[in-house]
């Protein structure tokens, strides 16, 4: 017929995601254990050691109870539409967040990285970055995504920050998304594509590197710097 299309692609569905650990050097991705991280989760995410702020663009949260929390957890567990994971930095292997696959769709090859929280002795650490890096290398490399997504509140100018700095592109905002805790929410939506994915896996890689942090732990090189640095190499 002489119309467009897009380029033709020999396709095989990706697989959905095992509710099985994913370790590194500086963090251990894992399944919650409800009852022993019910405790921790709290406590790093609500007064006085954590920080309600934590739970503003969340569905979810602040929780009433340490009990409160391990029924979500325990809910977590089950849920078919998505697959939880606790944030744990080793060698202590404490939980101090939590992060998910969300909106699974392995016959498209489309994931979410979502419900990304991390409590105030993770935030701004390897073990933060890291644990972006596990989830979208197990997506892209062994699960076989096309596209992984960070969608976030358009208010939500921490997690748009961290996007980019994970190396996803901002693709536009959804106006009227959604009502959350009964507030209006603008969804920004950002992607990782597998071609692109290369690249952003090296710059990664070259950050969690040994040799990029000095005698006190301070980066050499940022992960933006080295992600860009990676592009261009290519």
């Amino acid at each position: 017929m002489q119309q467009p299309l897009g380029e033709q692609v020999d396709w095989t569905p990706a697989r959905l995601p095992a509710r099985a650990p994913l370790r590194g050097s500086y963090v251990l991705a894992r399944p919650f254990l409800p009852d022993a991280d019910a405790q921790p989760l709290y406590a790093a995410s609500h007064p006085p050691e954590g920080d309600l702020a934590t739970w503003t663009y969340l569905p979810d949260g602040p929780y009433e109870s340490v009990e409160h929390l391990q029924g979500t957890l325990e809910w977590a567990l089950s849920t078919p539409d998505a697959v939880y994971f606790a944030l744990a930095p080793l060698p202590q292997e404490r939980p101090l967040g939590m992060a998910s696959y969300m909106r699974i769709t392995p016959e498209l090859g489309v994931i979410e990285i979502g419900h990304v929280w991390f409590g105030t002795g993770l935030q701004r650490t390897t073990a933060a970055t890291e644990a972006i890096y596990l989830l979208l290398r197990n997506a892209f490399d062994e699960l076989g995504y096309r596209r992984v997504e960070w969608k976030c509140n358009a208010l939500n100018a921490a997690s748009r920050k961290a996007a980019e700095r994970f190396g996803f592109t901002f693709e536009g905002v959804f106006h009227k998304h959604m009502v959350v805790k009964g507030h209006n929410r603008d969804t920004a939506w950002f992607a990782i594509t597998d071609d692109r994915w290369p690249a952003i896996r090296s710059g990664f890689e070259a950050w969690l590197a040994r040799e990029n942090f000095d005698a006190h732990a301070r980066q050499t090189h940022s992960l933006g710097e080295l992600i860009q640095r990676s592009r261009h190499a290519r």
